[in-house]
């Protein structure tokens, strides 16, 4: 139980902090640019949403494999140390077990993700999000159907 809370509170502070500063970003951005010209964002920015989904999703793969490698080199430390005792010996292989599972079903994930793109006619997943456009929070345009043409 202790476990499964820590687990849970690591993960829903790293996803928010990766939302806060992709946020901070996208407000630095909308700021810059109500002061007339281009932004040129930097290396490791989002210049849109689909951009961000992008990032977001390469992230969260590459910290899953590495907590599947992690998770494996402990269970691989587990059985080196674990003295002839079967149960420990047992239990690091569980790990291990585990760990290759969780590998697997990262891989197929990744495979069906990709499958689809390709048969939606999409030639790479960041395509996907390319037709997202920016928000400008500074422009405003008429509503139509509004008396006096009011904004």
């Amino acid at each position: 139980m202790k476990n499964t809370l820590t687990n849970m509170v690591a993960k829903t502070s790293l996803i928010s902090t990766s939302l806060f500063i992709a946020g901070t970003a996208f407000a630095g951005t909308a700021e810059l640019s109500k002061l007339g010209g281009t932004v040129q964002t930097g290396k490791g920015f989002a210049e849109n949403i689909g951009g961000l989904i992008s990032s977001v999703l390469t992230f969260v793969m590459l910290i899953a494999a590495l907590m599947i490698l992690i998770y494996m080199i402990w269970g691989g430390i587990q059985w080196v140390t674990s003295g002839g005792d079967s149960g420990k010996t047992e239990e690091a292989r569980n790990k291990i077990t585990a760990a290759v599972v969780g590998l697997i079903i990262l891989a197929a994930a990744w495979a069906v993700f990709l499958i689809v793109i390709n048969f939606l006619g999409f030639s790479k997943y960041t395509d996907l999000f390319s037709n997202l456009k920016q928000i400008n929070a500074g422009t405003s345009a008429p509503i139509p159907g509004l008396p006096g043409g009011m904004e």
